[in-house]
């Protein structure tokens, strides 16, 4: 005798300083179609990627606790490299939740690369992470890591979610960070160590002069998402997802026509 799994409503909390965090939405999306979805963004904090360790260590597990409070998730992602490079732990230890963490994908990059000179576009805050260190140590001992901080890309992806135009330059100054390094003209595979990032990748590539190739984490933190909560008996359709933000919800405004293309309908505050 089978007995059917009860559904679960209880949604996945998506996190992150503005719509970066949606490069990683759209990939557990395609894995987990009907999950019923939370999406923050933290923009009265935007950017993370210029505020201290001690700011962010403080900010980011209160901010949790209220949504997780709120929303009572079966799982919270933080879908910001910045705040989980330098939060993870704390976070994990204040909430009673599974919390995934978005890292930089150093080790497929190794083992991508044919030059062995990988590219690392990030923040200030995530570049200089010890944590990042640790990860070329474990993976790409034998490669050379070449970092850049690029936060004007942050701005770029979140004026191409209001469909405002991608400032060319700022793509060109990103790649030229890194190019013009030693050994850079050898790179020919860049981690893009910010969820915002993904989404002016098309941007990146039209404005490189070679062939590389650019590599992010949401793939696999989406398969990680997925392992998690392989148990759960999801709803017979995905409903409406919910957007809430810290920031003043009329500013959300020319951000709606693509939130709704991720499947958020509904907009809060916090």
């Amino acid at each position: 005798m089978t007995f059917d799994r009860p559904t679960d409503t209880r949604p996945l909390l998506f996190f992150d300083t503005g719509v970066g965090g949606l490069s990683v939405l759209a990939e557990s999306r395609k894995l987990l179609p009907n999950a019923p979805v939370v999406y923050a963004a933290d923009y009265a904090g935007l950017p993370y990627g210029v505020k201290s360790e001690q700011e962010l260590a403080s900010r980011v597990p209160a901010l949790l606790g209220r949504l997780v409070e709120r929303y009572q998730p079966q799982l919270v992602t933080i879908a910001c490299n910045t705040a989980s490079t330098i939060t993870l732990d704390y976070v994990r230890s204040a909430l009673d939740v599974p919390v995934v963490g978005t890292v930089p994908a150093i080790k497929p990059a190794s083992e991508m690369t044919r030059s062995g000179v990988i590219g690392l576009l990030g923040t200030q805050a995530t570049i200089r992470q010890p944590y990042v260190d640790r990860l070329a140590q474990e993976f790409a001992s034998d490669r050379k890591l070449i970092r850049f901080a690029a936060p004007e890309l942050v701005h770029a992806a979140e004026a191409k979610l209001r469909n405002e135009p991608v400032d060319p330059m700022v793509i060109n100054q990103a790649l030229k960070g890194l190019i013009e390094q030693a050994d850079g003209d050898k790179i020919d595979t860049i981690i893009l160590a910010c969820t915002h990032f993904p989404l002016v990748v098309d941007e990146l590539r039209k404005s490189s002069t070679r062939d590389i190739q650019f590599v992010d984490g949401s793939s696999g933190i989406a398969r990680r998402i997925a392992f998690l909560t392989k148990s759960r008996q999801w709803p017979e359709s995905s409903g409406s997802g919910v957007f809430v933000t810290t920031g003043d919800l009329s500013l959300i405004a020319p951000y709606r026509p693509a939130l709704k293309a991720y499947g958020l309908h509904d907009f809060e505050s916090l």
